[in-house]
């Protein structure tokens, strides 16, 4: 970019679920596609919220069991599939342990969190948190321990994150932007949105999402 050149400025909104890996994926993808692009551009991103499973059970359920009986697939299929992300996920320097992510949990209270992050500055660290909580760890992310816990990690007040995981604050909020996707017809995550308008989907590799960015870039 010349001295000349202001940086220009895009809003990203990455609507996703904790529990979706090829949401770890993409969000890796895109934060090193707009470290590729160096001082250009200028990215305000906010994480979205999207459940991929608005019925799961608190306890949550076995993970092969869980993809059984949701896709139809058998434990092999599931298996190859998991190889194949866990293989993406290296190659952008994200590990994927599928051993010890052996459950889906709820991930409603994750998301209230992540929208009073939003408010505090820190949403985009606790996502990342998140993620590696559950997709590395292979830690419960519906557990209010855990999460007020990663909310310190993230830079945010523990027991302010305890009262909110406590007393259901920022339920009707997440609900709301969580219809204002569907209703845009958003049924599969990730879902990248810059400016209100260009719409990349799915876990792209880096490559996309620069191209995507620069043409965008040069619209804005």
């Amino acid at each position: 970019m010349s001295a000349t050149t202001a940086p220009v400025s895009l809003r990203i909104d990455f609507v996703s679920d904790v529990s979706c890996p090829w949401c770890a994926i993409g969000l890796t993808a895109l934060q090193q596609a707009l470290a590729r692009l160096g001082d250009s551009v200028v990215a305000d991103i906010h994480v979205q919220p999207f459940e991929l499973n608005p019925q799961m059970p608190a306890a949550g359920e076995d993970a092969i069991e869980h993809l059984q009986r949701k896709y139809g697939s058998s434990a092999a299929e599931i298996r190859d599939n998991q190889e194949g992300i866990r293989a993406r996920g290296a190659a952008l320097g994200f590990r994927f342990d599928m051993d010890k992510r052996q459950r889906v949990y709820n991930t409603f209270d994750a998301h209230r969190l992540l929208h009073w992050a939003e408010l505090e500055g820190r949403q985009l660290a606790l996502k990342q948190l998140l993620l590696r909580a559950y997709f590395t760890d292979g830690e419960d992310v519906s557990d209010h321990a855990t999460l007020a816990r990663l909310a310190g990690e993230a830079g945010l007040d523990v027991d302010h994150a305890r009262g909110i995981l406590a007393d259901g604050s920022y339920a009707a909020e997440v609900r709301a932007q969580e219809q204002v996707y569907l209703d845009h017809g958003i049924h599969s995550v990730p879902a990248t949105i810059i400016n209100n308008r260009h719409l990349i989907s799915g876990g792209q590799p880096p490559e996309a999402f620069e191209q995507a960015l620069r043409q965008v870039a040069k619209l804005a």
